[in-house]
């Protein structure tokens, strides 16, 4: 077949390559010049994912078997609404896809359904009025972005209004949610829904990075984040999203909140995490979800069965001061060392780095994996230390003061 993969970050590699792996030509559609997956691919076509017109006439040109994509989320909605408009098979119709991509649909049917969830507002004008009954601090999104893009804490209503401003010009739609901020632990949970029945792989606790302007910028995920107990909890908690909106076979991602045994849905979304998570539910749980997704877009039926393999995870990931990335330094040797279990590079040489706000911001990322925490600290400590990114002149231009 001849199958389109929408966007060419490092998460979309793996993917790629199982694809060409089964005999299939792989087109990569994505803005960049030279994304990261470019070279995995067959043809790379230059253009955005986020784009319907564009991506419906590179399928109709291409006379393509399949759209899909992994581990993103908007391009979710463009895989749809193009796979139905040509009648091409999508494990997402458009409506659904509508529902788990964009906030405003999403909410308004978790509550229909007794989902725990913040209390919101959805507006595409700003007025003080409407916040009359909420508590301070608040959450400012886009209802349609990804990445976490436009996703920032407020303190006051002068900065509520200034984040709006900031929020709407990122979203497609010009419409933003505001959301009372819970606080507490926050857990990236990722399940596969076999069948009707949400089967769970792993929960890990997003650690973000501190005093980044009140955004949300994902620094290390943490494993293990809850007890059996819990995750049993959780597991309900998923079930009750799968059955309101009628997600069967297919990943799911749900980001929550916990406060002393109280979970509240942030959001979720139908598809695998990233940030190179395929690669830590594998080595946590032996279940490798690139092959099972892709027997799923095939049209095959897999079961997963995961195991506890690993008793302490992180995946952590590097960011940077602005300049040039141009190559990693003692990635491969560390890892050599058994420090690091396995390392990712995100960022394709001569990409410039401006900033550390979103986790599309990130240079590169590295698992560790131990017995205890304590082994934990010391491998994260020494990586850290040792760990460089160098620029384009041989400076060190890695953050190493966040963790």
């Amino acid at each position: 077949m001849k199958i389109i993969v929408l966007a060419g970050g490092h998460d979309q590699i793996a993917f790629i390559n199982e694809l060409k792996r089964r005999g299939h030509y792989v087109i990569l559609i994505d803005y960049f010049e030279h994304p990261i997956a470019k070279q995995y691919a067959d043809k790379h076509i230059k253009e955005s994912t986020l784009d319907v017109d564009s991506v419906l006439k590179i399928a109709i040109d291409e006379k393509v078997d399949l759209i899909t994509t992994v581990c993103t989320d908007q391009a979710l909605l463009t895989m749809a609404e193009v796979s139905e408009k040509l009648s091409l098979p999508s494990y997402l119709s458009y409506e659904k896809a509508l529902h788990v991509t964009n906030k405003a649909y999403m909410k308004k049917i978790m509550l229909s359904h007794t989902i725990p969830t913040s209390r919101y507002v959805i507006i595409n004008k700003f007025s003080k009025e409407l916040f009359s009954n909420f508590e301070f601090p608040l959450v400012v999104k886009p209802v349609d972005c990804n990445s976490s893009k436009g996703v920032k804490k407020t303190h006051s209503m002068d900065d509520l209004e200034k984040q709006f401003d900031e929020a709407v010009k990122l979203s497609k739609s010009k419409t933003v949610i505001v959301e009372e901020f819970n606080e507490g632990k926050e857990l990236s949970v990722d399940f596969y829904v076999e069948g009707k029945q949400a089967k769970l792989l792993c929960v890990t606790n997003s650690n973000k990075i501190k005093n980044n302007n009140d955004s949300f910028t994902i620094l290390q995920s943490f494993y293990p984040a809850v007890s059996v107990e819990e995750e049993a909890k959780i597991t309900s908690i998923a079930q009750k999203i799968v059955d309101a909106f009628a997600l069967y076979d297919m990943p799911l991602l749900v980001q929550m909140i916990e406060n002393k045994g109280i979970y509240n849905v942030v959001e979720f979304s139908a598809r695998m995490g990233g940030g190179s998570k395929t690669s830590l539910i594998k080595v946590l749980t032996g279940v490798d979800m690139i092959s099972v997704f892709t027997n799923r877009i095939l049209g095959e039926k897999s079961s997963v069965n995961p195991q506890k393999l690993i008793n302490y995870a992180t995946m952590n990931y590097v960011y940077c001061h602005s300049g040039v990335f141009a190559e990693i330094k003692n990635f491969y040797e560390l890892q050599k060392e058994n420090i690091i279990r396995e390392y990712y590079v995100y960022k394709y040489p001569g990409t410039f780095i401006s900033k550390h706000e979103t986790s599309s911001d990130r240079a590169a990322g590295y698992l560790l994996i131990s017995e205890n925490q304590e082994e934990m600290n010391d491998k994260l400590k020494h990586a850290n230390r040792e760990l460089q990114i160098l620029d384009e002149h041989g400076k060190d231009m890695m953050m190493h003061d966040l963790l």
